[in-house]
């Protein structure tokens, strides 16, 4: 537990399943004042909202659509007019869909990029206008991806908008550090979410992703929602323009593993 987070206000997108939703349940037992982000009613945010509640947590709930550029700001108004203020931001809100690239429709494209990337940018811009504002010496956190560094085909739209959250996080991180505003990002190998859940039913296809993993097995969403408090509180203060890679050790080429090569 991190003493200095209690009572920061954080807004998390895309936090009422999976990852998100893990991610807000931690800064609601750091005693963070946190805005749960939802973009359909099937995700259900009620139910995260009551489990914080009855934890004694305080958080509160609004609709909206990263893309949309009037939504993102609305995310900060509400922050703002709800708890009075926003020290962290957590662009978490991804989609993925499986398309070969001859196959790949621009509008199959757009939608990711524009979900993943242009939906990252909007909530970094729109945080560190209000922490420039507001002399706050926030933290802004990008939830992006093992595929930040590695390829992956069938999914070029997914690892190209998080090639680019890579790059974004970094330039964003040096135009910020002037001023007390820590940007960073995590990306997470294969966990255990909602948007996993088909594949690792198939144990034949768990303990195909399994072997990409040097630690042998599948993260949980609460080891990301770790990662994510460390990097907002003030044990990762001089931590700035980084990836915190928490993939087993996905990144590291496991079929080198044990001296294979």
């Amino acid at each position: 537990m991190y003493a200095d987070l209690q009572g920061k206000v954080v807004i998390i997108t895309g936090a009422a399943t999976g990852i998100g939703k893990a991610i807000a349940k931690r800064f609601a037992e750091e005693k963070c004042k946190v805005v749960i982000n939802y973009f359909s009613e099937e995700e259900n945010p009620e139910e995260l909202l009551k489990e914080i509640e009855q934890g004694g947590g305080t958080a509160s709930i609004i609709q909206g659509d990263v893309t949309k550029e009037a939504d993102v700001e609305a995310f900060v108004k509400f922050a703002h007019d709800t708890y009075g203020s926003l020290d962290i931001y957590v662009n978490n809100a991804g989609i993925e869909n499986e398309v070969p690239t001859e196959r790949l429709s621009l509008e199959d494209w757009n939608k990711v990029l524009n979900t993943n990337l242009t939906g990252t940018f909007l909530g970094c811009r729109e945080a560190a206008e209000y922490m420039l504002k507001n002399d706050i010496k926030g933290s802004i956190i990008n939830i992006s991806s093992v595929h930040e560094i590695i390829p992956w085909p069938h999914f070029v739209h997914y690892a190209a908008s998080k090639g680019g959250v890579k790059l974004l996080m970094e330039s964003l991180a040096l135009e910020f550090a002037p001023d007390g505003i820590r940007v960073n990002n995590i990306a997470p190998g294969a966990i255990d979410t909602p948007i996993n859940a088909e594949k690792f039913s198939d144990p034949e296809k768990k303990k195909g992703v399994e072997k990409l993993i040097p630690l042998g097995y599948i993260g949980e969403p609460g080891q990301i929602a770790s990662c994510a408090a460390f990097l907002a509180s003030e044990q990762a203060g001089y931590v700035t323009g980084t990836t915190l890679i928490a993939d087993g050790g996905m990144t590291k080429y496991p079929g080198f593993q044990a001296g294979k090569g």
